[in-house]
């Protein structure tokens, strides 16, 4: 975990970067600084091509479309875990998307504000199946890899001590690090967001079929980008352009057909495709700003397709709250 001191420098400097809205400095440098995960599937990762792609990097590049009217304006950070606070809280990223947990202490003590939620999660265990074993309650006395800095890490030792059980860690920094420690048998299990473990094996098992992820959930893990304190109007800009692709997705407009939305006579549609109302003026933005997050990005439900459902991922409590999941954008009107 961060120091004290490592946290009060952070929060010091953002003080200062501060003075100059984020979204005029966004604007005046002509892309949106991301921090992302250093390679997680699905997520944020690059591909072959130095690309980088996934849920996360997708709610980056709709803030750029949103400010811009331009997807591509982004630039990337590759951060660790324990790297993705001081970034964000130092002026070094203007938006952590970065499959984060939203917690209380987070929200107050470090100088975040979580824009909202765009993955559901919570914490699990993967193991070789070779071990048979069926339960995390058979984990007593088990080697565990998992990664500082992380609310997994905190939540692993709550669940050993609830359950009078004892485990040896192997607490290793990088993702991929950790991940070969994992695979080589070096530990027993390895633990984090259920998401990334069904990243992991799906992208990174040598044999997927021979590891296991066990059915207990022992956490939430409300996963979501966050921006610095004290910048209502940056906080606007990024929380709107995720409710943005949420409402998009239930309104039935994708990035295929949201150019025939603007002939439409739906008042709804039409304040949302900016041909009709000043929303987009309320955010400071142009008219068009949500038109452009779906033509150049699209809604959530595309975003979700293309980059975990190739993993095996599978939409459950992050579909729409009119599919009985949980994700529920307010009214944009």
């Amino acid at each position: 975990m961060k120091t004290i001191a490592g946290v009060v420098a952070g929060l010091a400097f953002a003080g200062a970067v501060q003075a100059q809205s984020t979204l005029d400095a966004v604007k005046a440098k002509g892309f949106v600084q991301c921090g992302v995960n250093t390679g997680l599937a699905g997520f944020s990762q690059p591909d072959s091509k130095g690309v980088w792609k996934g849920i996360d990097v997708d709610l980056c590049r709709a803030v750029a479309a949103a400010v811009f009217g331009d997807a591509s304006k982004v630039r990337y950070t590759p951060l660790t875990a324990q790297q993705r606070f001081t970034a964000l809280q130092s002026g070094e990223v203007d938006l952590l998307a970065r499959n984060t947990t939203w917690t209380i202490t987070r929200d107050t003590s470090l100088g975040l504000n979580f824009v909202g939620v765009n993955f559901y999660d919570g914490q699990g265990f993967m193991v070789p199946r070779k071990l048979n074993v069926k339960s995390a309650k058979q984990l007593n006395g088990a080697t565990i890899c998992v990664q500082p800095g992380t609310t997994t890490e905190l939540n692993l030792a709550d669940y050993f001590r609830a359950n009078r059980m004892t485990f040896k860690p192997v607490v290793i920094e990088k993702l991929e690090e950790v991940t070969n420690a994992y695979f080589s048998g070096r530990c027993d299990v390895f633990t984090t967001d259920v998401s990334g473990l069904v990243s992991v094996r799906g992208s990174r098992a040598p044999k997927p079929d021979e590891h296991v992820i066990l059915p207990e959930v022992i956490s939430k893990e409300p996963l979501g980008p966050a921006v610095r304190h004290g910048d209502d109007r940056w906080f606007d800009v990024v929380k709107w352009s995720l409710y943005a692709m949420l409402e998009a997705e239930e309104m039935g407009l994708t990035s295929k057909t949201i150019d025939q939305a603007l002939a439409s006579k739906d008042p709804a549609v039409q304040r949302f495709v900016g041909a009709s109302g000043d929303i987009g003026k309320m955010l400071a933005l142009d008219n068009r700003w949500a038109f452009n997050i779906v033509k150049q990005v699209g809604n959530y439900g595309e975003s979700f397709e293309a980059n975990l459902t190739p993993l095996g991922f599978e939409r459950g409590i992050n579909a729409l709250w009119t599919k009985g999941g949980l994700m529920y954008a307010p009214p944009i009107r």
